[in-house]
C-alpha cells in the first residue's frame, strides 16, 4: 500500500525548497511583490512536483534497471497512481496559478506546464535536455512576474536561473555512472561566473552587501561540490554535487532578489537552504 512517504518521495519533496525562490526573484524583478507572490509560489510548487511525478512515470522502465529503489520500480507507488498525481498537480499549478494573477500569470504558468512535461516525455533524454530544463525554470521566474507592472525586470533573474539549471542538469547526466572530469569543470566555471555576475554592485549600492554575500553563498556551497566531483568525477560525487545544487539554490534566488531591492525577501528565501540539508538526509532531491 502507497503511504504517504512514498509519495512523497516520488516527488522529491525537499527540492520544493527550491522553488518557491523562483517566483520571488522573479517577482522582485518584475516590481509584482506582493501577496499573489506567495499564491504564485504554491502554484509553482504544484508544477515542480508534477514534473516529479512525470519524470518517474516515464522513466519507469529505465530506472528498474538504474535506480530500482524508486517508489515506482520497487512497487511502492503503482504507475497509474504516479500518473493520476503529476496530471492532478499540473492541473492545480495551472488552476491556482489563473486564480491567483489571472490571464497574464496563466499566460506563462500553461506555457511552464507544457514545458515540464515535454522535458519529462521528449527531451530529458536527449541532447536538448539541459535547454529543455533551463526553460522550465526561466518561465518559473517569469511566472512570479506576470502580474507586475515590469515583467521585462524579470528577464536577468530568469537568465541566471536558466543558467544554473543548464548546468546542473548537464551535471546530472553523470550521476549513474559517473563523467568525465570535464564536465564537473565546466559547470563549475560557470557556477562562479553566475555567482560573480549576481554579486555585481548592484543599481543602488547601498544594497551591494547583501547580493554578494548570498551570492558567496551559493558559490562555496555548489562550487565546493563540483571541486570534489573534478577530483573524483564518480557516480556519488556527481549526485553530491547536483544535489548540493539544488540545496544551494534559494542562496542564489535570494541574491537575485536583494539585487532588485527585495534584500527582505532574498534574505528570507535563502533561510531555506539550511532546512534543505536536513531534509535531504531523509529524502533524496534527485
Amino acid at each position: 500500500m502507497t503511504g504517504l512517504r512514498d509519495l512523497l518521495e516520488l516527488v522529491r519533496a525537499p527540492a520544493a525548497l527550491s522553488v518557491p525562490g523562483d517566483v520571488v526573484a522573479g517577482a522582485a524583478g518584475g516590481q509584482a511583490l506582493g501577496g499573489r507572490t506567495a499564491v504564485l509560489a504554491c502554484s509553482s510548487v504544484c508544477l515542480y512536483w508534477a514534473g516529479m511525478a512525470a519524470n518517474d512515470w516515464a522513466d519507469r522502465r529505465l530506472d528498474a534497471v538504474e535506480r530500482p529503489e524508486r517508489p515506482i520500480p520497487s512497487g511502492r507507488v503503482p504507475p497509474g497512481l504516479a500518473l493520476a498525481v503529476a496530471a492532478g498537480l499540473t492541473a492545480a499549478g495551472v488552476t491556482v496559478a489563473g486564480l491567483a494573477g489571472g490571464r497574464r500569470a496563466l499566460a506563462v504558468a500553461a506555457p511552464l506546464a507544457a514545458a515540464v512535461w515535454a522535458y519529462d516525455l521528449l527531451a530529458k533524454n536527449t541532447p536538448a535536455g539541459p535547454a529543455s530544463m533551463a526553460l522550465c525554470r526561466g518561465l518559473d521566474v517569469l511566472l512570479g512576474a506576470a502580474p507586475g507592472r515590469s515583467p521585462a525586470g524579470a528577464l536577468p533573474a530568469a537568465f541566471t536561473i536558466a543558467t544554473h539549471t543548464y548546468l546542473l542538469t548537464a551535471l546530472s547526466r553523470g550521476e549513474v555512472s559517473g563523467t568525465a572530469r570535464s564536465r564537473p569543470a565546466a559547470t563549475l566555471a560557470g557556477t562562479l561566473a553566475l555567482a560573480a555576475a549576481t554579486a555585481r554592485r548592484p543599481p543602488n549600492p547601498w544594497d551591494a552587501a547583501a547580493p554578494a554575500t548570498l551570492a558567496a553563498w551559493y558559490a562555496a556551497q555548489f562550487g565546493a561540490s563540483q571541486a570534489r566531483a573534478v577530483a573524483d568525477p564518480s557516480a556519488v560525487r556527481v549526485r553530491e554535487a547536483v544535489t548540493a545544487g539544488i540545496v544551494s539554490l534559494p542562496a542564489l534566488q535570494g541574491a537575485l532578489a536583494a539585487r532588485a531591492g527585495a534584500t527582505r525577501a532574498g534574505i528570507a528565501i535563502a533561510a531555506a537552504v539550511p532546512l534543505a540539508r536536513r531534509l535531504v538526509r531523509k529524502l533524496s532531491p534527485t
